[in-house]
């Protein structure tokens, strides 16, 4: 500029005529006029469309950071959403243009879906809510489905529950409410979180405000409690689910019972199964085949009657699904055992009938059940009273296993196998003696007749046991003479007990003289019997004798008749007797303790002035 203006002084100095030089400077610098002629517009034609307006600010939009008709949108809260216009961040702006309604952009999440291009959904909708609708001008504004898609971004990019619960408010801003789904995403968030109070809050909020949860929710919600031991609120849900008539999915299904499991609370997983039979979604749920065994024995142990049938049940699915698969599932024998003592310690019916025909299954009739198991079952039917059930459960047994010659006898002996029936026939004194005595005539008159000496050795230990001693000879002659049977070592040993509890020693001393004319083999039984009658008269010393006796024959006497022995020893002040009862103690190696407690009782001095 300066040397422009020294330039100018000095032609103006040289020339005289400086106006001259001026003007001829001013012309020469002007732009030339075009000198072609041009038409004149047209009159009739249409004028151009207009650009359009930006938005109104009144609306609330999210492009004014201020608005004096929504100041709560001058400050909004923190959100993930931005609240300026900008471009689009990875350079797909002209694409998103192309989107003029949801129906697109919903296509093209399904397909970023499937790729799980999350990033790339989470920028497209950030630069697609800050954009305007080519058509009318005014902000995109998405529904419900297209933001829970932004959501389920979020969620699988790592957001954190504070993060998708405040996404999920600002819907509001777009005059969308959140529905389940929307709260389904944050509750996953949650759950991934471990955060049970906040999902807790959630699903209660979602109950107040009229958002009704669905199956996703409620198997969200109750599978987060049980993980993390919350019993008593995942009973509440799951029990407000099944109310609801919702599905509860088998995984959660499967939780909830393992934790019921394991942590004992067998009445309310029983609860549960009851109510989830009731209904029709959920009646088909079925643990795995070894939680059912694990169910099963667990309330077996617990003696629980109510959850041990639903167990067996669970077994008998699973054996008929394998059936028609062509895969063949059978119940370990003892495990049928086990539920058929819980039947009877528990007095339930249902598990004994659950239990048998479990059993009836997994042999398929290609065997018959083992004597164990027909023992089990008439200690079962004795203990709920069905003496009908438990003779017909013998005759079974007899029939299978009657005529083995492998088979041994104690099997049959009222002592020990059949004493549950002997103590059922007894229960009720002479009178259910009499009808089980009159049931066994009836049976001798069937098609095929049944006669049974192993029935009939009840009926006269049970005559024993209520001392009825008349009750039980006559039952014992009429084995021979009205069923025509011939008495066997356990027929003669129920008499000898009948004539040792009467302290009738003599006459049980027959009845052994007796069987050894006949030539039948006495057993330890009938020695213990013998002794025990000895002892009733108050005899040790021939006591004593039994018990050599009884060692000559092979047997060993057990520790209870060596301690009865010792304790009349001592009543009598026999010492040469009790010596020779420590000499046999330690023969075979048995510690018999001490009775302080017993001599206590028996010394004392009772004073009848009080």
């Amino acid at each position: 500029m300066a040397a422009a203006a020294a330039a100018t002084s000095l032609l103006l100095r040289r020339n005289r005529n400086p106006q001259l030089l001026l003007l001829r400077a001013a012309i020469s610098s002007s732009r030339a006029l075009p000198q072609q002629a041009e038409l004149s517009p047209d009159p009739t034609a249409a004028a151009p469309d207009p650009a359009p307006l930006p938005p109104n600010p009144s609306t609330g939009s999210p492009f004014y950071g201020e608005n004096w008709r929504n100041p709560a949108a001058a400050n909004p809260p923190s959100s993930l959403l931005p609240a300026v216009v900008g471009g689009s961040p990875f350079g797909a702006h002209n694409r998103m243009l192309a989107f003029s309604d949801t129906a697109g952009l919903k296509e093209t999440f399904a397909k970023w879906m499937a790729e799980q291009r999350w990033e790339d959904m989470k920028q497209l909708f950030d630069s697609w809510v800050r954009s305007l609708d080519a058509a009318t001008g005014k902000p995109n504004r998405p529904d419900v489905d297209l933001f829970n898609h932004y959501l389920r971004a979020n969620l699988m990019t790592g957001a954190l529950p504070g993060e998708m619960l405040d996404l999920a408010d600002h819907m509001r801003e777009f005059e969308v409410e959140p529905n389940t789904a929307s709260y389904n995403l944050v509750l996953k968030s949650m759950v991934t979180a471990l955060e049970v109070a906040s999902a807790e809050r959630l699903v209660e909020r979602m109950l107040q405000t009229g958002t009704v949860p669905d199956d996703e929710t409620y198997n969200l919600i109750v599978g987060l409690l049980i993980r993390q031991n919350h019993f008593d609120s995942a009973l509440k849900y799951l029990d407000l689910m099944l109310k609801s008539g919702h599905t509860l999915s088998l995984t959660i299904f499967s939780d909830y019972v393992r934790a019921c499991v394991r942590s004992g609370r067998l009445d309310t997983l029983a609860s549960i199964i009851e109510k989830c039979k009731t209904t029709d979604k959920n009646k088909v749920l079925c643990p795995q085949w070894a939680w059912c065994i694990d169910i099963a024995e667990t309330a077996f142990e617990a003696n629980n009657s109510k959850l041990a049938p639903f167990a067996l049940e669970f077994l008998a699915r699973w054996i008929v699904r394998g059936e028609n698969a062509k895969v063949q599932l059978s119940v370990n024998e003892g495990l049928v055992i086990s539920a058929l003592s819980a039947a009877g310690r528990t007095y339930s019916t249902d598990l004994l009938n659950a239990a048998w025909s479990l059993l009836k299954k997994s042999l398929r009739q290609k065997r018959a059940p083992t004597p164990e198991a027909y023992l089990a079952k008439i200690y079962a039917h004795s203990s709920i009273g069905q003496l009908q059930r438990a003779l017909a459960t013998l005759r079974e047994f007899e029939n299978a296993y009657g005529n083995s010659e492998d088979i041994d006898l104690e099997l049959f002996s009222p002592f020990s196998s059949l004493q549950p029936l002997v103590v059922a026939c007894c229960k009720d004194g002479f009178s259910t003696l009499d009808s089980v005595y009159v049931q066994l005539e009836n049976l001798t008159r069937g098609d095929p007749p049944y006669k049974s000496v192993a029935a009939l050795n009840c009926v006269v230990l049970g005559c024993a046991n209520i001392w009825d001693i008349e009750r039980a000879y006559e039952t014992f002659m009429a084995i021979k003479d009205k069923f025509e049977l011939t008495p066997d070592i356990h027929s003669y040993n129920a008499l000898l007990c009948a004539f040792g509890k009467k302290k009738r020693t003599e006459e049980a001393c027959n009845v052994f003289e007796h069987i050894l004319t006949l030539g039948v083999k006495p057993n330890a039984t009938t020695y213990s019997l013998l002794v025990d009658a000895h002892l009733a008269n108050k005899d040790p010393k021939s006591a004593l004798a039994v018990i050599d006796k009884m060692v000559d024959a092979g047997f060993t006497p057990s520790k209870d008749t060596l301690k009865k022995v010792r304790r009349r020893c001592s009543r009598e002040s026999d010492f040469d007797s009790d010596e020779k009862v420590q000499s046999l103690a330690k023969q075979f190696n048995y510690r018999m303790g001490g009775e302080n407690r017993r001599e206590m009782l028996y010394n004392i001095e009772y004073n009848p002035v009080y």
